[in-house]
């Protein structure tokens, strides 16, 4: 598990943003529950994360006309119980940090794991979020 020191800056730069963090299972199931579109962030310490994820998204929630009823984020290697649950509303995907998902009533209904988050520039997951806002939200 990642030292509390180094996670909460990087939980902080979604909280502060309107992002609730999901820290248990019970958490993760309400949210999902919830009608409408979440939009949960699997967050991360790796450089992908900080350089292309959390920018993409919150460029997208900034930008996009359409946007998700509810915000979301747990902390891979942090928030153990609630990755976990989270993972299981994502199979058949295999675990992937960071990630972000689109659900609509609590069904998946868009998906950037890890190789689509790695390598792409902030505006490239912006601009693939934006997309599936205007389809979904």
């Amino acid at each position: 598990m990642y030292p509390e020191q180094i996670v909460i800056p990087m939980k902080e730069e979604l909280t502060q943003n309107g992002f609730e963090d999901l820290a248990d299972q019970s958490q993760v199931e309400a949210a999902l529950a919830k009608p409408g579109t979440t939009l949960l962030v699997i967050n991360s310490v790796c450089g992908c994360s900080a350089g292309s994820a959390r920018p993409g998204v919150l460029m997208a929630v900034g930008k996009s006309e359409k946007k998700p009823a509810h915000l979301t984020t747990s902390f891979a290697g942090f928030d153990m119980e609630a990755v976990e649950k989270v993972r299981e509303h994502l199979m058949p995907y295999p675990p992937s940090s960071p990630s972000i998902a689109l659900f609509k009533d609590g069904k998946l209904v868009h998906f950037l794991e890890r190789h689509n988050i790695e390598g792409h520039s902030a505006e490239m997951i912006s601009q693939n979020l934006e997309a599936a806002f205007d389809e979904y939200c």
